[in-house]
């Protein structure tokens, strides 16, 4: 029963990774296989040998001897627990997006827009990387990537244009992530284990984080499609509503805000995202009947405007295949953990490798496998792969292993755009085809990787 559900598993990833080959939305597919995955799991609940406890990151102990009714309320439990987990992302992701589309309601990313005087390109490219790294310090490179997508989409109208920018703010808002303990959701999960602190997660990996960045920007700055200026048409834009400065620092602000949010009341993060979309909505209410007074109703837009509330009016902007693939997608990848195939995998690697390379000085665990966890975290969802590593290891708090997990899982994703919550939603934003990332983009990923790997193997001797 296991090799069907790994089977259906490759399979809808593959009918994931050919979406525009064989014509069908990669939401049908992740779907399809999430709910097959867990249907099988329920009718070969007797014939499985193990379990992976989720809450405890590690397999439960004595599972073979539960009775029938006890394995089903077990994987009832399971199910809700990752149920809980992925819709505490969604509901994160449904906040953000909605405040990134009140923004917009105001045309506050015209700001911004007006902020960006330049038409070159190169320079372009490296006031949005250099943005994407710090912003996802910050807010989390999820968040970070709708916001700056929706802002390129509003100065890059070419798509075709529009999607490179899109690729290196991937590898820019992962690489930012990497060294905050709020950047990204690998990197919490070690913060919150107890397993790395804030001070010398820094310390470890701003350098590596900065070059994994910057060396790949700086190799983009020589390709073709970013050489020249950008074709500009030249419209008559109407007249901007008055508060289109002020949504945008109260919204940008209210996102900001959700991480100190979470540090001080120790909540889950869609709360805090929550608070402030209650508050963003409060003042887009407000401001919204004088907005008409400043703006022009010779558009279909603006009629669209006038007959909606901002709040309802931005929600119904929102891409909601985009939330449901990344419901299926989280979900059959919760499937495969459940029964610790994640976690017998990262095992296997382990047991498997040579210990090639420098080898970590207590636990004998050596480079190349952390590096190996970093490419399987572009394949395979990196939140897994470092559950079953906090299972694996028992090195002590701020150890350089899990410094090195905590970039190598954070920022091998980049390689593939399945491979992070970024490139997931970059791919939803701008149905970005999964092999035109692997030609284009995964080499420059790949390398910035590299580089970020040995810059780590030099900083973390000064520890």
């Amino acid at each position: 029963m296991e090799a069907a559900i790994i089977l259906v598993f490759v399979m809808g990833y593959l009918a994931i990774t050919l979406e525009h080959s064989i014509k069908i939305d990669k939401l049908i597919p992740a779907l399809v296989m999430m709910a097959i995955c867990w249907a099988l799991i329920a009718l070969g609940l007797e014939s499985f040998p193990q379990w992976f406890d989720s809450s405890k990151h590690s397999l439960l102990e004595g599972f073979g001897a539960f009775t029938s009714d006890e394995k089903m309320h077990l994987m009832e439990e399971t199910l809700l627990h990752h149920l809980g987990k992925t819709s505490e992302i969604l509901v994160f992701l449904l906040g953000a997006m909605t405040i990134v589309e009140i923004i917009d309601y105001f045309d506050g990313f015209s700001t911004i827009k007006d902020f960006v005087k330049t038409k070159k390109k190169t320079k372009i490219l490296w006031i949005f990387s250099i943005l994407a790294f710090i912003l996802s310090a910050i807010i989390d490179n999820l968040t970070a990537t709708i916001v700056l997508i929706s802002i390129l989409q509003k100065i890059v109208k070419d798509r075709s244009v529009r999607i490179w920018f899109a690729g290196l703010i991937i590898i820019a808002a992962n690489a930012g992530g990497a060294w905050s303990p709020i950047g990204d959701v690998t990197t919490t999960m070690l913060w919150i284990g107890k397993k790395v602190t804030t001070g010398h997660l820094i310390g470890y990996l701003f350098i590596p984080s900065l070059l994994c960045m910057a060396v790949p920007s700086l190799i983009a700055s020589f390709l073709p499609a970013f050489k020249g200026d950008l074709d500009v048409e030249e419209v008559v834009e109407k007249k901007k509503s008055k508060f289109s400065s002020t949504m945008l620092y109260l919204g940008l602000g209210a996102i900001v805000f959700v991480p100190i949010f979470k540090m001080v009341t120790h909540l889950p993060p869609y709360v805090g995202m929550m608070l402030s979309l209650g508050v963003v909505a409060i003042f887009a209410e407000i401001y919204s009947s004088s907005k008409f007074s400043m703006t022009e109703f010779d558009s279909e837009e603006s009629d669209a405007h006038a007959h909606h509330s901002p709040v309802h009016y931005s929600l119904s902007k929102i891409e909601l295949p985009s939330i449901l693939f990344f419901l299926g997608i989280l979900m059959a990848v919760a499937a495969l953990e459940s029964l610790g195939i994640l976690f017998g995998f990262a095992s296997s690697l382990q047991d498997s490798m040579p210990q090639l390379g420098t080898e970590i000085h207590s636990g004998g665990v050596s480079d190349l496998v952390v590096l190996l966890l970093g490419v399987g975290s572009a394949v395979i969802d990196n939140v897994p792969l470092v559950a079953a590593s906090l299972g694996m290891f028992s090195e002590p708090l701020d150890h350089e292993l899990w410094h090195f997990i905590a970039f190598s899982a954070g920022t091998g994703g980049s390689m593939l755009i399945i491979g992070s919550a970024a490139g997931v939603v970059a791919m939803g934003m701008e149905k970005i085809d999964f092999f035109w990332y692997l030609k284009k983009i995964s080499w420059l990923a790949l390398i910035g990787f590299l580089v970020g790997s040995a810059a780590f193997m030099v900083t973390r001797t000064l520890f």
